[in-house]
């Protein structure tokens, strides 16, 4: 599996076989221009949706005309199997802003977890739902999801092997949340990978787990 990180909460995930799933689309220049990642080029046979802002449903945005997955639920997209687990966007059962998607795609002989926009630590029945991960992509900024200390808790939670941060500040970024600076910050394993992509599989996870930082693509 490829994983190559686009921007803020987008990423797109490559099957052996050829089929590209894209994760929350950001809308560039949404937010009076805050979200300051160029437009998305690649195309994709299909896109998960967190929750509906737009800094994560651009997918009108997207090359071509991707299959839109929304939701709790099970959902097949060519050989990824996708399940979608209902969480919150806050602190308060969604009370502040509504409610969020995690996605888990099973695909290439991995599981790996989409948190999206996830606003606090996963109650017991969630991780018991979900069950172990290999990878884990997690926001780590803070204010508006989860900070950097919960989202530890959330890869203990989940045990996730491979951990790949999203969701924070960048040059790119102008909302007034936290760098990935904290996150990774006094950690064993932490992997600056220097360009935005990495290959994933079965026989090469990682004996602890492993930090991986991308760079933006757009």
């Amino acid at each position: 599996m490829k994983v190559k990180w686009l921007g803020h909460s987008a990423f797109l995930l490559t099957a052996s076989d050829g089929t590209r799933l894209i994760t929350d689309p950001y809308v560039p220049g949404s937010f009076d221009g805050a979200v300051g990642y160029g437009p998305i080029n690649e195309a994709c046979d299909g896109v998960t949706v967190s929750h509906d802002h737009a800094d994560h449903n651009g997918y009108k945005q997207l090359p071509g005309s991707p299959k839109l997955i929304q939701g709790q639920g099970e959902f097949e997209l060519g050989s990824i199997r996708i399940k979608g687990y209902s969480s919150y966007h806050d602190h308060h059962q969604g009370a502040n802003r509504g409610s969020n998607t995690i996605f888990v795609y099973e695909m290439d002989g991995l599981k790996t977890c989409h948190a999206g926009d996830l606003g606090h630590i996963l109650p017991e029945d969630t991780v018991q739902a979900i069950g172990k991960v290999d990878v884990l992509l997690v926001p780590v900024g803070g204010l508006y999801t989860i900070d950097a200390a919960e989202a530890h808790k959330v890869a203990e939670q989940l045990g996730a092997k491979v951990i790949i941060p999203m969701h924070f500040k960048t040059p790119k970024l102008g909302f007034d949340i936290a760098p990935v600076d904290g996150f990774i910050a006094g950690r064993p394993n932490v992997n600056k990978v220097g360009c935005p992509e990495t290959e994933i599989s079965p026989d090469k996870l990682p004996a602890e787990p492993e930090i991986r930082v991308l760079e933006h693509a757009f």
